[in-house]
């Protein structure tokens, strides 16, 4: 039998093994739905609680851990970190995921409850059912799919980390990896957190860009004054607030903050005009911000989104000169620039472009590294191939504009360790929006293809990295 007539019976086992699993990888998603695991500040801890617990309830009888607990770090949310040592000469997977989830927004605008899991046309609707519900049941059908295959005894080392603050900024991550380094060690990491082109293709995310937070504001007069009487020579503070935010793009609506330029784009994937307008909901006539490659602007490119401001509220409005005014300001930053740079030169831009005697403040700094990943490495190369196979399409190599702070902590604690960020999402997902929701012919897909990985990895022993922590 050929070597790839040996892979076709493997996927077409696998594939008959999966779909039968689908019944239950539903129940264990719908489940996970009905849990608003809320990890922002304010949010009720215990639910966390259950939420973990019931995570490690799914996975507990998957495999024979070696260790199998509820960690986190002080004053970090729980997480579950279960391990299974490899046997002699096999490699190690870590399997990463989230249980936390966004805020619901304005639960009337959901068509239905967004902690009821309902499936309409194809697809699960509900809070977490996309991000990161789906990741944890991918890795969920892949161990089942795995340990099935196996007789229940794998000698595949299989690492399983969900984590639960990842949407409120993975706080404690950096604090986690350095407790539990040695649980962590792996030769290959695989985050099911992102998204794919569509339900049947592929995609792996090779980079993502960083991101700075911060709060401008700006001080001109002692107190609000008449704006008959003062105005004119007399500056307020919204007034030099618009001047210095305007400075920050040029006239095509680039980001124009010396320091801050993208690099050249590695990613084979492709964004068309008209996709991006559907997607974003661009209203007619808008012309699109900056030239060149929409693909490259969204993914090697800054950007700069004024998120928030405290002015005066329309309904508020009087002819006063306002002396005091803020706006928070998320500064998207290219793959490869540290975040430290972005800080210096996005401070430094601010304070050039305020008029001589404004008193200018910058506070609330908060970062996220940017991840730059070549996908030239054996490991990403097989699962390339399988994720192939499972959606009967190549893979697209893509970036994301988003950040994913964490991913930028596992590659500098393991830095010789590739890291595969693999597509639990399409683009009708809505993750962190009304109506988020999860194809589940996609889902099937991704168990599969991961299961496949995880499958190939255990009968050709393929080994590569180093599991040494460092």
């Amino acid at each position: 039998m050929s070597v790839n007539s040996d892979r076709q019976d493997t996927l077409d086992s696998l594939r008959g093994s999966v779909s039968a699993l689908q019944n239950d990888v539903h129940t264990v998603l719908e489940r996970l739905i009905a849990i608003p695991s809320l990890s922002k500040p304010g949010s009720d801890p215990a639910v966390l609680e259950q939420s973990v617990n019931a995570v490690r309830d799914i996975f507990a009888p998957l495999l024979a851990w070696n260790s199998i607990d509820i960690v986190r770090a002080p004053g970090g949310a729980p997480a579950l970190l279960a391990r299974k040592d490899p046997a002699p000469g096999f490699p190690t997977v870590l399997l990463y995921a989230h249980h936390d989830v966004q805020p619901t927004g304005d639960e009337g605008l959901w068509t239905s409850p967004p902690f009821v899991a309902t499936e309409r046309q194809g697809r699960l609707y509900g809070r977490g059912s996309a991000d990161d519900g789906a990741g944890i049941v991918t890795h969920y059908a892949a161990i089942r799919a795995l340990s099935d295959r196996a007789g229940g005894a794998p000698g595949l080392g299989v690492v399983v980390f969900i984590e639960g603050e990842e949407e409120s900024g993975s706080p404690t991550f950096a604090t986690l990896l350095q407790t539990y380094a040695y649980q962590l060690a792996a030769d290959v990491i695989v985050v099911a957190d992102s998204d794919n082109p569509a339900p049947d293709r592929p995609a792996l995310t090779t980079s993502l860009r960083g991101v700075l937070g911060v709060t401008l504001t700006v001080r001109t007069l002692e107190s609000a004054r008449h704006s008959g009487l003062f105005g004119g020579p007399t500056p307020d503070a919204v007034g030099v607030l618009v001047r210095v935010l305007n400075s920050c793009w040029a006239e095509d609506g680039s980001v124009a903050i010396a320091g801050v330029q993208g690099v050249a784009a590695t990613e084979s994937g492709a964004i068309a005009e008209d996709t991006l307008r559907a997607e974003a909901g661009i209203l007619p006539g808008i012309e699109l911000w900056g030239q060149g490659d929409i693909s490259r602007r969204l993914w090697r490119e800054p950007a700069l989104t004024v998120t928030g401001m405290d002015v005066p509220r329309v309904a508020e409005a009087s002819n006063t000169l306002i002396p005091q005014a803020s706006a928070r300001l998320s500064l998207r930053i290219p793959p490869g620039v540290p975040a430290a740079t972005a800080q210096s030169a996005l401070e430094s831009h601010l304070r050039e472009h305020a008029p001589p005697g404004v008193l200018l403040e910058l506070s609330n700094w908060e970062a996220g590294e940017g991840v730059d990943q070549s996908p030239e490495h054996v490991l990403l190369g097989e699962l390339a191939d399988c994720l192939s196979d499972a959606y009967g399409n190549p893979v697209d190599y893509q970036g994301v504009g988003g950040t994913i702070p964490f991913v930028a902590h596992l590659a500098e604690r393991f830095p010789d360790v590739p890291i595969a960020i693999t597509g639990v999402e399409d683009r009708q997902s809505a993750a962190h929006g009304i109506d988020e929701s999860v194809d589940l012919s996609m889902l099937e897909r991704a168990g599969l293809a991961e299961g496949l990985f995880l499958t190939r990895l255990e009968e050709s022993r393929i080994q590569d990295a180093s599991t040494n922590p460092r």
